[in-house]
């Protein structure tokens, strides 16, 4: 019984230490440290949210960079992956269809260019990034859909790359989708706007 009634008090205190306690203090440490991260960076254009830079959302509109395809359908309450084996059946198919949306929306893009990122889906389902790669192999169908120089999207994709933290931790070469597209829309808006100044001459 004496046994019996420490385990059951050894129990509790794990419980409410590393249940209640711990998850406490690590969240209050993390909004001192990182304010906005544990809201997923909320970003807000005119005082209205547009979405979260840690976040991922879909895009698959041909005007905008593709977002990663997510198992969960970007639905942040309901994180995961789709936890196929890499030989199932249902995954070979879908990136089988994945692969073909790409290739019938981006002419000139062969299967051997595709970026992994964009036909299969991350652990999380909410992955915000894509390669700087598979940014890149959009640039044809987006340069021709609104009507801006190549030169400057890929400068655009270059000037949201990032790196690997401190160059060592995580993984190079990526860029986030949202913030890209937005930067995109702002292209445009500065190109008509630049467009009306000169129609008004």
């Amino acid at each position: 019984m004496k046994n019996f009634k420490s385990s059951i008090v050894l129990a509790l205190n794990t419980i409410i230490i590393f249940g209640a306690l711990y998850p406490l203090a690590m969240t209050g440490l993390g909004g001192i440290i990182a304010p906005n991260a544990a809201q997923g960076k909320p970003i807000y254009k005119n005082e209205t949210l547009i979405g979260y830079e840690n976040v991922g959302q879909s895009f698959y509109s041909d005007k905008y960079f593709w977002s990663r395809p997510s198992a969960v359908d970007y639905d942040a309450s309901s994180t995961g992956g789709s936890n196929y084996g890499n030989q199932n059946p249902e995954l070979l198919k879908q990136i089988e269809e994945r692969s073909q949306k790409l290739l019938a929306h981006n002419p000139g893009l062969s299967k051997a260019d595709i970026p992994v990122e964009l036909i299969t889906t991350s652990g999380s389902g909410l992955d915000p990034h894509i390669s700087k790669q598979a940014a890149l192999i959009q640039v044809n169908r987006i340069a021709e859909i609104r009507g801006i120089v190549k030169e400057d999207l890929v400068n655009l994709i270059n000037k949201y790359n990032e790196d690997a933290f401190l160059g060592l931790f995580g993984p190079k070469d990526i860029v986030n989708v949202l913030k890209l597209n937005i930067a995109l829309d702002q292209i445009n808006a500065e190109v008509a706007f630049t467009n009306r100044i000169k129609n008004s001459k």
